[in-house]
């Protein structure tokens, strides 16, 4: 299946790989985005083969560029898959619309909940808080109208897109790959925390989330030190980008002796090297302000690491029994979950397999995302073929 995927911002190497491998793949991506994040670089170690447009421009002008190359070129694919559902997405719909070529939006997260999740910071004002707020939504109701489909991360954000789109279903994204995030046993978490640098003694939290505004690190670093003040040896860690900011936060919050227990890393390889500190781990924290789904969350039970999080968004629909949920910017609850986990960590550890066996490996494994992505749009690609046979036919009569 020939099948255009048009990113507006950053994506995951793990989809494009995935997507590689299923389907003749053509990835337009904005020019400075494709550079900056590394995605060059991880598609040339990973050695995918696909053909990749670059695109220069910035908010606006790329949206402009991506409906130009999508136009000129819709007819040259059965499928278009656009990133999300808001510039990107509406150069793709529009642009399936007059080649009438099938186009489908993938959501990955709340678009409103996530913009509302600045002004709440206070990093925008108000005004331009609401005037976002309704230029996104506007988006999101023209593109549902356009779009074949959408493909929704879990079942949170297919219930938002039905609100805009009658034809949306739960999509996975990647998807886990379970061979790779996997248990260990004690000596190997050991070897591993050896090989990573990481305190051998310490309850290692890992913060598996990049610094943006819709994360909550700010109560997961208040919780690990009323943890520590009740005698539990907490370090916590982070990895990505922004690790930096992670480690002036602690220092802003006033946070005594963050430097000897809060640790800050570059971003590891996604496919090659980040599932070692999930399984160095003793939990995962994923303390959020809003979250699509949280992918984090199910990679650390699918290596039996288990889970503490925010009952925020895709989590509290994909957690709940699986993970221990607490409030939102709640430090008090997450510090006594961290207590309580430490204080039997096997029965933790035992829970967490558990749910790898009876729910990740069935619902979240990469096999069945990307067999799932394909039987969405296949149907579409049947449709298609059946019209162009139409069409001959009607010219050789």
């Amino acid at each position: 299946m020939r099948v255009l995927f048009l990113v507006e911002g950053n994506t995951d190497i793990r989809f494009v790989a995935g997507l590689a491998e299923v389907c003749s793949l053509t990835l337009v991506v904005p020019e400075a985005a494709y550079t900056q994040s590394g995605l060059k670089d991880r598609i040339a170690q990973f050695g995918a083969k696909l053909t990749i447009e670059t695109l220069s421009g910035g908010r606006l002008l790329f949206p402009l560029r991506a409906f130009q190359y999508c136009y000129r070129h819709a007819k040259s694919f059965d499928v278009i898959l656009a990133q999300e559902v808001t510039r990107g997405a509406l150069a793709a719909n529009l642009a399936g619309c007059f080649a009438r070529t099938p186009v489908y939006n993938y959501m990955g997260i709340s678009p409103l909940e996530y913009w509302s999740c600045r002004w709440e910071r206070r990093q925008i004002p108000y005004w331009k808080h609401v005037l976002g707020y309704t230029v996104i939504k506007m988006l999101m109701t023209i593109n549902g109208l356009l779009a074949t489909g959408w493909l929704c991360m879990g079942t949170y954000l297919r219930d938002i897109g039905l609100q805009y789109c009658s034809n949306s279903d739960i999509g996975r994204y990647y998807g886990i790959d379970t061979d790779y995030f996997h248990p260990v046993t004690a000596a190997e978490r050991a070897a591993l925390r050896q090989a990573h640098q990481l305190p051998a003694d310490a309850f290692l939290v890992f913060f598996a989330s990049r610094m943006s505004h819709e994360k909550d690190p700010e109560t997961l670093l208040q919780a690990a030190h009323l943890a520590r003040s009740q005698g539990l040896n907490v370090a916590a860690l982070n990895l990505g980008g922004g690790y930096e900011q992670f480690l002036s936060l602690a220092n802003s919050l006033g946070i005594p002796d963050a430097d000897k227990w809060v640790i800050g890393r570059p971003a590891a390889h996604p496919m090659t090297e980040v599932a070692s500190y999930f399984q160095a781990a003793d939990v995962i924290v994923q303390s959020s302000l809003e979250e699509g789904l949280g992918l984090s969350p199910l990679e650390a039970l699918a290596c039996g690491t288990p889970v503490i999080a925010t009952a925020v968004g895709g989590m509290n629909h994909t957690l709940p029994g699986r993970g221990r949920l607490v409030s939102r910017r709640d430090p008090q609850a997450m510090a006594e979950q961290l207590l309580a986990m430490a204080s039997d960590i096997d029965a933790a550890r035992a829970e967490a397999i558990r749910v790898r066996e009876e729910y990740i490996i069935s619902e979240w494994n990469k096999s069945k995302a990307f067999d799932d992505l394909l039987k969405a749009i296949a149907p579409q690609k049947e449709r298609l073929e059946a019209n162009r046979v139409v069409t001959a036919d009607q010219v050789v009569g």
